[in-house]
């Protein structure tokens, strides 16, 4: 019988991908192209040289560099400490592993089950070594989507040549914790033909008295990056039933330190042999379970299983005490992703319980094969659902039906606030509320929505409606959803199963936008647990353009219960030929949409010019003394005035990989926003980046400088409370007027090089919002004998703080304002007005 190993697929696959390459100098990474020279050297040398590139990446990466994802062999990973690697901040992901409900009433597939069969996936996002962080500028990556299926995602690498043990990076995490899925790293020892060397499995099980130093290690690695486990694949031959021994003891050992989970691959035997046994039996299931002691979470076994095999698994498996379902029955997809040939049947038996779990490994074929993105994405629901795009309609002659067939979909819809914007973690552009803030192609997984738990499930009396992500438009991110088609019969369109309880102030908002204006004809549809395939629907009613509408429901009405879909109806009182909407977002939250405060202590770690206009930063922050935070987003604030995105995070560091000059600026204003769990923003966080050959640094000029204005509200509220570098002195320290014509002057002394002006308006001092100056106009002159010049022009603004990146030079400053707040107080609030320059 033929075996195909993981390790013979793993060192195949890097040979065909790292031919040729230059190594790499990050971390412990020793490069693909040193494999074979590694393999040759003995043990120490080669982990010496991983140490030697260890020291000198960390102080190259002191500066702005490209953070990647960590790698390490076991020595090395003794020496790991987050406090010494400059990687090691933005390598965590910072969301929580979310729960899921999976309600069988809902499944989408009748054959398919929801409490047996489950999932794990072993994917290879990118190479070992030299695999950013927090994404990238390339739009082309396996932005994996299909999470509802998905129990495990083994983040799948790691060589000879660049490290054994493989930390996933947090954009996987956290798109696979927001759906709630766990994520496992990799431990992989590979076959002596491909580099292995069993010295390396003895550094791995070494002992200091009664503890394992590198599976201590494992754990807090887990802990730090926030992920949930570690996959061991042990393919280097030679060892013994002692070194068994310890490896087993090892995983039983840090299972205790945890939490951090185990799933071991079948392949080393307990005699030390590496054999591949194609199921458990009694040569292998002491790495399961030994005793009372649960040594490994599951088991992947081997690809050449046969029904038999399986069969006589779950009996071992229940002997053990364990779950049938803790074995992970392994299929091959690398090469021929739904073209394999399964023999579905022995792990899923029409009529009869299943019998295992499923291992899948390389899913990422619908990808690595796909010609575009679109092929990418009908060959992932080919893959996932079945040919027909439908998970309840699997019926096809093709053998491959879609994991939809055998396995029902979870959702992690189960607390509010619940925001979907449809943002697959991709795309070609980023939209923030509708608005274009940057161009040109990216991917970040940590910015991927909970996207829709059934793709696609329509019901339609006519023709149905075609649902697709649209990556044309957006309201937030890379795209949409949008429906398309001859509209002739009402449309149900089930999006997302949800266990959601209704209360009085609960609120159900769509943001939604149509070609012109009219009749929208759609309508959000939800329903209720006590009822939970029946769907009450509201109209979203006519759209006034072409523009994204905002409709926010009012769901007291149904307080008590509990959302168990949401969907959208589309209805047709008369047929529509081509009907297209497009929905931008849709959200269930409870109350006002609440921001969190601002971030703080907004900090460039380090700069690197790439060219004379050309940067790349490391940020951080400190997380907002209140509210809950979704993700950052980090922007540039333009000359204009306006503000490009750089990039966003649920961490609390960046990096952002182009920071472009605009102009002759001397110096960049690097501002970072909370966005919170109901998609409220906070003020920003700001930081300057000066250019190399800028003048010094810029300093509020007009700090407790001698200021004038056109009148004051009390006395206590004089222009000197405007320029005395405090926001925190309460309401009163502010400069307030209520004259009609409304200014504030301040003298610099002489005239200065200015850069740009910041105005704190009434929400940065604590007030509401609705007093936040609306339109005003900054004004600027060298002399008193010269004319007043318009620096600045703002109008329709309702932020707190405002930045205006100005070149102009002056003495005299003048803030004008021509409607003081949001709404009909006729009083101006300015908490400061900073003039910054050299």
């Amino acid at each position: 019988m033929r075996l195909r190993q993981l390790s013979l697929l793993l060192c195949a696959a890097l040979a065909t991908a790292v031919l040729g390459t230059v190594p790499a100098t990050a971390g412990t990474r020793a490069g693909p192209a040193a494999e074979a020279r590694s393999a040759a050297a003995p043990p120490s040398a080669a982990n010496a040289n991983a140490n030697a590139k260890a020291k000198a990446n960390a102080n190259a990466n002191a500066n702005g560099s490209q953070p990647y994802a960590s790698y390490w062999y076991p020595d090395t990973l003794l020496g790991w400490d987050p406090a010494n690697d400059p990687d090691a901040r933005f390598n965590r992901s910072r969301v929580p592993l979310q729960p899921r409900t999976a309600d069988p009433a809902l499944r989408a597939n009748a054959n398919a089950r929801t409490d047996q069969t489950r999932i794990s996936s072993l994917v290879s996002f990118g190479p070992t070594s030299a695999n950013p962080s927090q994404g990238s500028a390339d739009p082309n990556y396996y932005a994996f989507g299909y999470w509802q299926y998905v129990n495990t995602l083994v983040f799948w690498g790691g060589s000879a040549g660049e490290g054994l043990i493989l930390a996933p990076n947090p954009t996987v995490v956290d798109a696979a914790h927001r759906n709630g899925v766990k994520v496992y790293g990799t431990v992989f020892f590979p076959p002596t033909a491909y580099g292995g060397q069993l010295q390396w499995v003895r550094d791995f099980v070494q002992k200091s008295g009664s503890r394992y130093p590198v599976a201590d290690k494992l754990v807090q690695v887990a802990r730090y990056y926030g992920f949930d486990g570690w996959f061991i694949n042990q393919e280097t031959a030679g060892g013994d039933s002692a070194l068994a021994t310890e490896l087993r003891d090892t995983m039983t050992y840090a299972r205790a330190q945890g939490p951090v989970e185990f799933q071991w691959y079948d392949a080393m035997t307990e005699s030390g042999d590496v054999g591949w046994q194609n199921a458990l039996n009694s040569a292998n299931d002491g790495f399961l379970q030994k005793g009372s002691s649960r040594v490994a979470d599951s088991m992947f076994l081997n690809f050449d299983w046969t029904a038999a095999g399986l069969d006589s698994s779950r009996s071992v498996a229940r002997s053990l005490g364990r779950s049938e379902y803790d074995l992970y029955s392994g299929v091959d997809t690398e090469a021929a992703g739904y073209r394999t040939s399964v023999a579905w049947d022995a792990i899923f038996p029409p009529g009869r319980p299943q019998v295992t779990s499923l291992g899948l490994y390389r899913p990422e074929w619908t990808w690595k094969s796909a010609t575009d993105r679109a092929d990418f994405y009908a060959k992932d629901s080919r893959y996932w659902v079945g040919a027909n795009g439908d998970p309840s309609d699997t019926g096809t002659p093709d053998s491959w039906k879609g994991l939809s067939t055998y396995v029902g979909e979870s959702s992690p819809v189960t607390a509010k606030p619940f925001v979907t914007s449809f943002d697959t973690g991709q795309g070609d552009f980023y939209n923030s509320a509708g608005k274009r803030v940057s161009t040109g192609g990216w991917n970040n997984l940590s910015l991927q929505d909970v996207l829709p738990t059934y793709r696609w499930l329509v019901a339609s009396g006519g023709s149905r409606l075609s649902p697709s992500i649209d990556f044309t438009d957006a309201y937030e991110g890379g795209s949409s959803l949008r429906l398309t088609g001859r509209l002739d019969a009402t449309n149900t369109v089930r999006l997302y199963e949800s266990r959601l309880p209704v209360n009085t102030d609960t609120r159900l908002s769509v943001v939604f936008r149509t070609a012109s204006a009219g009749a929208s004809r759609l309508g959000a549809a939800v329903s209720f647990t006590d009822d939970p395939t029946t769907f009450t629907t509201i109209d979203l009613g006519a759209t006034g353009g072409s523009g994204w509408e905002r409709r926010t429901l009012d769901l007291s009405a149904y307080a008590g219960r509990t959302i168990a879909q949401i969907g959208l109806q589309v209805s047709a009182p008369s047929p529509v030929a081509s009907y297209d909407v497009r929905i931008g977002q849709l959200a269930v939250y409870d109350g006002p949409v609440a921001a969190t405060a601002a971030p703080t202590g907004l900090t460039v770690l380090g700069a690197t010019d790439v060219s004379a206009s050309r940067k790349s930063l490391r940020l951080a922050w400190s997380p907002p003394g209140s509210g809950a935070v979704h993700h950052y987003e980090v922007y540039r604030r333009n000359p204009d005035g306006s503000r490009t995105f750089l990039g966003g995070t649920p961490d609390d560091a960046y990096f952002v990989p182009q920071l472009d000059r605009v102009g002759q600026e001397s110096a960049t204003v690097i501002e970072v926003d909370a966005v919170s769990t109901a998609y409220g923003r906070s003020h920003a966080a700001t930081a300057e980046v000066r250019w190399s050959d800028a003048p010094p640094a810029a300093t509020d000029l007009a700090l407790n400088r001698p200021a004038t204005a056109s009148g004051q509200c009390n006395a206590d509220e004089g222009p000197a409370k405007a320029v005395n570098g405090s926001v925190r002195g309460g309401t009163g320290d502010k400069w307030c007027t209520l004259t009609r014509t409304k200014w504030l002057e301040v003298d610099l002394g002489s005239a200065h090089p200015l850069t740009r002006f910041v105005v704190r308006h009434a929400g940065a001092g604590g007030e509401s919002a609705a007093w936040n100056t609306r339109d005003f106009t900054v004004q600027v002159r060298s002399s008193t004998a010269d004319p007043w010049t318009t620096a600045v022009t703002v109008t329709g603004n309702t932020a707190g703080t405002t930045t205006h990146p100005v070149d102009v030079t002056a003495r005299y400053v003048r803030l004008n304002i021509t409607r003081p707040t949001q709404n009909s107080d006729p009083a101006a609030r300015i908490y400061e007005f900073e003039a910054w320059g050299s």
